[in-house]
């Protein structure tokens, strides 16, 4: 870190000597880690261009569109760019998608069928999902339109070594032919286990399409959009969903989320998110249009950049003494970054520290609280521009043992940097 650097930080922000000692051992650890990641932004980034330029973009295509929204130039040539990067027949990327967890129920809602089963092939889903599906819920419990409401069963298989049990998927498949769609998330979540790569998601898809060619394979993209060179509908996945204020947004779109695969399927999550018979035929965009298209573009590198914060995020907290997963080194298919603290106080400072370290309400303190779609107390730090846009510096964590934080994002290294030295500053 350049001299001048490291005195600011000390006089400004308390930064102990200790943690910018840290730092640059940190520093010599990763540097040479980040070259790969480097190789992979530049890919994608010719990627996404490419689709701007066979789509033939232009400032006309940036619309704002009201009402009905009916032939919205920019908005359905949007999709087409989506469909040619995921390698999908078809897209849907819509500001009326509130969240990750809105996109995902659009797909199982549209797609699943009183009777049919959602078989979870990598353990439990994240939290939010659980009221969708109705996990936990009884005949007595409240009737919340979840899915168990309508007739959906579910049932999962858990991890073994961190790895999908493909012989256990298929014995359940033989078993039970109710099952429709088999879930496979991406990212971690909240979760002790490894995020999975497409390498990983690709030989178990492979492996199971070669017995039960038919069964619809849904993968929750989350965190992962352009941290490898393929996305999961290359190897194999029927569909996919996700969040435009986590990668795909670029850190810059205000709000939305995006479905792409195969046509039938993108077509029923889209009756579920309007109407049948509408479906991605209306919509208005209030404007937004520019920001989705200039954060599209803008993607591979802020994620490489939140990626990057990640990497050495593992390596600085591990010279500090903390556990953390997955460890520098380990190759990267998200943007999230677990550390386990078994103290929750600790805990409790180091996302505090990360809320101090942000742009935006740095002056706020985060506290624990009962938030929507979680069993557990909740506490979250994100100054960010996008409110909760994960992509930008933030950590979250339930409270509960062994007490870990989910840290995430980075619109540049630089702040990222210095978000986390604010957090180690606090708990060492």
């Amino acid at each position: 870190m350049y001299y001048k650097s490291k005195e600011y930080l000390m006089k400004e922000y308390n930064i102990s000597e200790k943690a910018l000692d840290l730092h640059e051992k940190a520093m010599e650890a990763v540097t040479p880690l980040f070259k790969e990641y480097e190789d992979i932004r530049e890919y994608n980034q010719f990627k996404v261009l490419k689709a701007f330029q066979d789509e033939k973009i232009s400032d006309y295509h940036f619309t704002n569109t009201t009402g009905y929204g009916y032939g919205d130039i920019g908005r359905d040539t949007l999709d087409l760019v989506y469909a040619r990067i995921f390698k999908a027949e078809k897209a849907l990327v819509r500001p009326q998608f509130v969240s990750g967890t809105h996109a995902i129920s659009c797909v199982l809602y549209g797609i699943l069928r009183p009777g049919d089963t959602l078989l979870a092939i990598t353990g439990r889903p994240y939290d939010t999902i659980h009221g969708v599906i109705g996990i936990g819920q009884t005949e007595e419990d409240e009737n919340t339109g979840s899915l168990y409401d309508f007739g959906v069963q579910y049932a999962e298989i858990e991890l073994k070594d961190n790895a999908i049990q493909v012989d256990q998927v298929l014995e359940y498949l033989k078993k039970d032919t109710s099952v429709k769609m088999l879930h496979i998330q991406r990212s971690k979540g909240y979760a002790d286990r490894n995020s999975f790569t497409i390498e990983e998601i690709g030989k178990a898809i492979g492996e199971i399409r070669k017995e039960f060619p038919e069964v619809i394979i849904f993968v929750d993209n989350c965190y992962g959009e352009f941290i490898e060179e393929r996305e999961p509908i290359e190897v194999g996945a029927d569909i996919v969903a996700g969040s435009l204020i986590k990668n795909a947004g670029g850190g810059i779109s205000p709000t939305g989320g995006y479905v792409a695969g195969k046509t039938e399927l993108v077509d029923l999550a889209s009756y579920r998110l309007t109407v049948p018979g509408l479906g991605g035929e209306c919509g208005s965009t209030f404007g937004v249009m520019r920001t989705f298209f200039q954060g599209l573009f803008l993607a591979p590198q802020i994620s490489m950049e939140a990626l990057k914060t990640a990497v050495y995020t593992a390596k600085l907290l591990e010279l500090a003494g903390f556990e953390v997963h997955p460890r520098a080194e380990v190759k990267r298919t998200d943007i999230v970054q677990a550390i386990t603290f078994r103290n929750k106080e600790k805990l409790i400072d180091f996302v505090k520290g990360i809320q101090y370290g942000a742009p935006i309400d740095s002056n706020a303190s985060c506290e624990p609280w009962d938030m929507p779609g979680y069993k557990d107390q909740v506490i979250m730090a994100a100054g960010a521009f996008i409110q909760g846009a994960s992509i930008e510096l933030s950590c979250d964590a339930p409270i509960r043992e062994p007490y870990t934080a989910y840290f995430q994002g980075g619109l540049s290294f630089d702040h990222g940097k210095i978000g986390v030295l604010i957090a180690l500053s606090r708990i060492l």
